[in-house]
């Protein structure tokens, strides 16, 4: 048994670029082992009040830090073409060897639909993603690549800046279907906190993609939002007013205003939020929670605390939680 990676999730919906930046160092100093910042072109509610370019902020905290850092997740199908995600992820790899990777998912109207295109179902949405993989996986060849597909289209290109090694591809996903065909076709799957019953099942999916594809075992991460503060009250307050989202229990990837998802967040009671966020002022309780997914075959866990005290939340859990967290 090892002491577990555990890495800072840092919500560019909420904090300013040089503010998110800090608490990434705190969080580092405090024994947190990376960051997974957020990519957000608005915040899910006006009253979270950010949402700074990932790409530049990451910058910031590989200045500032020594541990692994990427998107967590970035959409490359609709916002960006993949050409210009290759280009970015491959010039933070090169600027900071062997410790960035690039998270991926299939978009929410929320952050994609501003370009203003058609906003497809989520059969497209993942069939745009997979074929924008391929683009990014062609183009971290280093090669001259050309591609006509369905979505996308290149002229003779190649990146001109790669570093040494290619960034690693997680991709995001909560469906089955998808999380088998990530085995099969990157690096790893990121996934969000949810019964362990499902958790598990995703796993099992994925390594069966693993295996299909012959490929060597992929990396498994999960993103775990979670109300630490010194009062239950405190703790259950900053949930609700903070991460409404979390205490939602309908697909979210239609929606397209933070001000539309601040109407639904007047609906959101304390009781949503049962089993499917940790809201709790005792860290064992915390580190219990975080434990089992360890105990399910995740490799690294991301920790969101939703509220805004993250310098007191980061001290309290650098101390009497991560320590005690094993893999």
């Amino acid at each position: 048994m090892s002491q577990a990676h555990v890495g800072y999730a840092a919500m560019l919906e909420q904090f300013g670029p040089m503010e998110v930046t800090d608490y990434t160092v705190q969080a580092e100093a405090a024994g947190f082992q990376g960051v997974m910042a957020a990519d957000h072109f608005q915040p899910w509610v006006p009253q979270q009040g950010n949402a700074p370019f990932v790409w530049n902020v990451l910058t910031a905290m590989g200045e500032r830090t020594r541990g692994d850092l990427g998107p967590g997740v970035t959409c490359p199908s609709f916002r960006f073409h993949p050409a210009m995600v290759a280009q970015a992820s491959a010039t933070l790899a090169a600027m900071y060897p062997d410790r960035h990777w690039l998270g991926l998912g299939s978009g929410e109207a929320l952050n994609e639909h501003i370009v203003g295109g058609y906003w497809p179902e989520a059969h497209e949405r993942l069939t745009r993603m997979w074929e924008a993989i391929e683009v990014i996986q062609k183009l971290f060849t280093g090669k001259d690549v050309k591609h006509r597909g369905q979505f996308f289209q290149l002229e003779t290109c190649r990146l001109w800046t790669l570093p040494a090694t290619p960034p690693p591809i997680y991709v995001a996903t909560a469906g089955p279907i998808t999380a088998k065909k990530a085995g099969a076709t990157v690096d790893g799957i990121i996934t969000p906190g949810a019964p362990i019953e499902k958790v598990t099942g995703l796993l099992k999916r994925f390594d069966a993609g693993v295996k299909e594809a012959g490929r060597e075992p992929g990396l498994k991460i999960l993103q775990l939002h979670l109300s630490w503060a010194p009062t239950d009250e405190e703790a259950l307050a900053n949930a609700v007013t903070e991460w409404p989202t979390g205490g939602m229990k309908f697909p979210k990837q239609d929606i397209r205003s933070p001000f539309d998802f601040e109407q639904m967040a007047k609906l959101v009671r304390p009781e949503d939020f049962e089993g499917r966020m940790l809201i709790s002022s005792d860290p064992d309780r915390h580190r219990a929670e975080i434990q089992k997914f360890f105990d399910a075959g995740i490799d690294r866990v991301y920790l969101h605390n939703v509220g805004r005290n993250q310098t007191e939340w980061i001290e309290v859990f650098g101390r009497d939680v991560l320590p005690k967290l094993t893999s």
